[in-house]
């Protein structure tokens, strides 16, 4: 699962990729445990093989889920992760969970041992940004409906797996419009 994910993502050679692979830790977790607490130092990053893990933290308003990870998707809070400062986030499973976990310290050691891996890191800190950037555009761009049409389309298991008030959150509505929404497009 790993190969083929860092294959598709960016293409390293396989003395490399062993290389690499071999520093990758296999854990399961159980729904309800956490990767990282709100507080903690990020450090470690990981990649789903199963289950669904939800980012989130707390405002004046309340508990607001930002992201809800799937199969194949990094996690970390990056900004602990690479500054070293305390997370701001909590990343907690929202189901049983295998994931891949590869410590600070072994990530940090791979720039010396792969060659390949200042490229890689770009490409990847440059998929969060883009990421990041599509979110924030389709925020200012997209209608409430037209972003849950849009994560509808990407997302549709989710909506089968988790709660949907994490769900409205990630979109940035309440539990009450995303039920309005969801009644109107299903009429």
């Amino acid at each position: 699962m790993l190969e083929q994910l860092f294959q598709d993502f960016f293409p390293i050679s396989e003395a490399s990729a062993l290389k690499l692979f071999s520093n990758f830790e296999r854990i399961e977790l159980k729904r309800g445990d956490y990767l990282i607490k709100a507080g903690d130092y990020s450090s470690n990053l990981f990649v789903i093989e199963s289950g669904l893990i939800r980012q989130y933290a707390w405002s004046k308003k309340g508990e607001f889920t930002q992201w809800i990870g799937t199969r194949n998707h990094f996690v970390t809070d990056l900004a602990s992760f690479i500054f070293d400062r305390p997370s701001i986030w909590n990343f907690q499973c929202v189901s049983d969970c295998a994931v891949y976990r590869l410590s600070k310290s072994d990530y940090q050691r791979m720039e010396s041992e792969i060659v390949e891996w200042n490229k890689f890191e770009k490409a990847f800190l440059a998929k969060c940004f883009c990421t990041m950037e599509q979110r924030i555009s389709d925020f200012i761009c997209l209608t409430a409906e037209e972003r849950y049409v849009q994560y509808f389309e990407q997302h549709k298991l989710l909506f089968q797996q988790v709660p949907l008030q994490y769900i409205a959150s990630v979109l940035g509505m309440s539990p009450e419009t995303l039920s309005r929404i969801r009644a109107k497009i299903s009429s």
